[in-house]
């Protein structure tokens, strides 16, 4: 039986989903993650997803620290008794997907890092949310239920926050009362810098596996973030690093396409190739972004490439086919109005 280029062991099909590969790419809010050494690779990982309450970028943050400062006049709040709200009390969160207010302080300098298991109450999240009610145990970055964005807010959350410290978090487009976390205790963790290569490899393949049952179970958002993150871990070895970035790049933009963001998927389809100049899925899907993009040469470029790999490739057969449809109708309207200007 023929198989399309997404369809391979350990990497997606997505020739049947056309339709919503031609949506018009929307720009996400790059992820928030510890700095690296200096010297570490600089590459940076382009993610999907589309926005919601969890992902949007604050279009007004200050005008958001104002309302949480009005807040805390309220009659009987707890901020009341203690003191008013200074600056010191917010935290935004680098990329804008929440403010934090500080309710109380903690105690020391050290925060929890990768692999820190940390005694959390969590309480004041939404119904559906899906976070565990009153005090529960989490470990940064590892675990199930990662793929959940609540879960992911709660990590960068409890990344800013010392022992001892209860804080209040407010989203953009969730104006009611917000989530409360207080972290009681967390063991010693590692920034990823300080992982050996091959932790940091385990931790990429769990990352990676994770993410096609995501994309499989039709999540191609939560694939994203997964096929980020491995690619963040492996992004920080020596190079020429492992071959599987390859395959994480064309992975992640096969979300991509899925997602709408044709231009974030040729920029991960070319880094594949910077890499694996005859990858098959990576030509398939590069061709796929560019035709959604307009670019209907480089597209018909990268699917004859496919082609010259695979001729029996059924699914670069079809999409070459529809490209090419496509420059015709392009080519007669031009003509069309040639001859309406100059007849």
């Amino acid at each position: 039986m023929e198989m399309p280029p997404g369809s391979a062991e350990g990497e997606e099909d997505t020739s049947q989903q056309h339709p919503q590969w031609r949506r018009k790419a929307q720009e996400d809010p790059a992820p928030h993650f510890r700095h690296p050494p200096r010297g570490a690779p600089t590459e940076t990982v382009e993610l999907g997803g589309k926005p919601d309450a969890t992902s949007q970028i604050l279009e007004r943050p200050h005008e958001l620290a104002t309302e949480l400062a009005e807040d805390s006049k309220c009659p009987g709040s707890a901020s009341e008794l203690r003191e008013p709200l200074q600056a010191s009390h917010l935290w935004y969160c680098p990329d804008g997907s929440f403010v934090k207010k500080i309710v109380t302080r903690g105690q020391g300098l050290e925060k929890p890092k990768l692999g820190s298991r940390c005694r959390v109450l969590v309480s004041g999240f939404p119904v559906g949310a899906g976070l565990p009610g009153g005090w529960t145990e989490l470990t940064v970055g590892m675990g199930p239920g990662r793929e959940n964005p609540w879960r992911e807010l709660v990590e960068k959350c409890l990344e800013s926050m010392c022992q001892g410290e209860q804080a209040e978090l407010q989203l953009p487009g969730h104006p009611g009362a917000p989530g409360r976390l207080t972290l009681a205790t967390f063991t010693q963790g590692r920034d990823s810098w300080e992982l050996e290569a091959r932790e940091k490899e385990a931790l990429a393949r769990e990352e990676r596996a994770q993410g096609t049952e995501l994309f499989r179970a039709g999540n191609p958002a939560g694939a994203a973030r997964c096929y980020g993150r491995a690619l963040r871990l492996l992004l920080s070895l020596p190079p020429p690093g492992p071959p599987e970035r390859a395959a994480l790049h064309a992975n992640l933009a096969a979300c991509q396409l899925l997602l709408g963001q044709p231009q974030l998927a040729a920029q991960n389809c070319d880094k594949a190739l910077e890499r694996e100049p005859g990858h098959v899925k990576a030509l398939y899907r590069r061709g796929v972004a560019q035709a959604a993009l307009g670019n209907l040469g480089k597209a018909i470029d990268d699917l004859r490439k496919v082609l010259a790999i695979d001729p029996k490739n059924r699914a670069a057969q079809e999409e070459l086919g529809k490209v090419v449809a496509q420059g015709r109708k392009q080519d007669a309207a031009l003509a069309q109005g040639l001859r309406k200007m100059f007849g």
